[in-house]
């Protein structure tokens, strides 16, 4: 290890020395596990700066490795004769196992001794992913919102991961294209399963066109722990609707790849939950979000 210490804190004054604890060799430093220390560097002295080559036979050698292949690390770990047991190193046979995923490489996942059934205990809820799915101006953000008060008022934690509102920060660099919507989906799924992980009941809002997307964000949780919401409404309903007036724009060639009018939107086939959305239907958020909690609670999400 080395130490490095400004000129001026190491004057010749007993009082600085005593500060410092660098009275003599027999001085506190040896209590601490510093065997000795080497006279200064006198170039790096120069500089004003002097430096302390100061060795420990309370720390264990370090091996620094860079750009390393993910085998060379593995044995490197073997021969360190270390091993992380309830989050403290100790002697042993190494355990670790270093991983390369995507354009990440030499990367090791690291476990915590709360987990994520101790989270649930905790919050007296299951972690899961609501999936809303459906054609802009379905009512998807509706539903969310409605939802959202609706499981808080009954003491359950919540967070929604709205479209619109995750392009404003976390996706703000993707655009509508076909592959910045397919990293669109990909990367909110990966958030909503880190709220799962966390106990907490996620809403992710978006309308999500594909299939093979919401299939993949599906399939990084549990079997059972991915609820897909369907709202069916028809493309003349929500064109009716249009709140925001993108249809009107879409229909004039001013956006496009817009769902529904020149991009397909691939309903679900089998989705845990479906609500029909009519014109003229007098449902109101409430009453929606109530099908969802209903759902919830026959299979114990609301259970901690």
């Amino acid at each position: 290890m080395t130490a490095f210490v400004t000129k001026s804190l190491l004057n010749s004054s007993s009082s600085s020395s005593s500060c410092l604890g660098l009275q003599s060799s027999n001085s506190s430093l040896t209590k601490l596990g510093f065997l000795h220390i080497k006279k200064f560097d006198q170039k790096v002295k120069d500089l004003g700066v002097s430096v302390f080559n100061v060795k420990s036979k309370n720390f264990p050698v370090i091996k620094a490795i860079e750009e390393s292949k993910t085998t060379a690390y593995v044995e490197t770990v073997k021969e360190s004769g270390l091993k992380s047991q309830n989050g403290f190193p100790c002697n042993g046979n190494s355990d670790v196992v270093v991983s390369n995923v995507g354009q990440s490489t030499n990367i090791v996942w690291h476990e915590c001794s709360v987990g994520r059934h101790d989270r649930e205990k905790l919050l007296q809820q299951k972690g899961c992913v609501i999936w809303i799915t459906g054609l802009s101006g379905s009512g998807k953000s509706t539903l969310a919102c409605a939802l959202t008060r609706g499981l808080h008022c009954r003491g359950k934690l919540t967070y929604i991961l709205d479209g619109d509102n995750v392009r404003h920060g976390l996706n703000r660099d993707l655009s509508f294209k076909a592959e910045d919507r397919a990293e669109n989906i990909r990367r909110v799924g990966e958030v909503a399963k880190l709220f799962a992980d966390a106990g907490v009941i996620c809403i992710a809002s978006l309308i999500s066109p594909y299939r093979r997307d919401r299939d993949a964000c599906r399939a990084l949780l549990p079997d059972g722990n991915f609820v897909e919401v369907f709202m069916d409404a028809s493309l003349q309903l929500c064109e009716a609707r249009d709140s925001k007036g993108l249809y009107k724009l879409a229909r004039a060639g001013k956006i496009k790849g817009f769902t529904g009018i020149d991009d397909p939107y691939e309903p679900p086939l089998n989705s845990e939950i479906a609500i029909r959305v009519k014109d003229g239907d007098c449902s109101s958020p409430a009453d929606m979000a109530k099908q969802v909690i209903a759902y919830l609670e026959e299979n114990g999400y609301m259970q901690g």
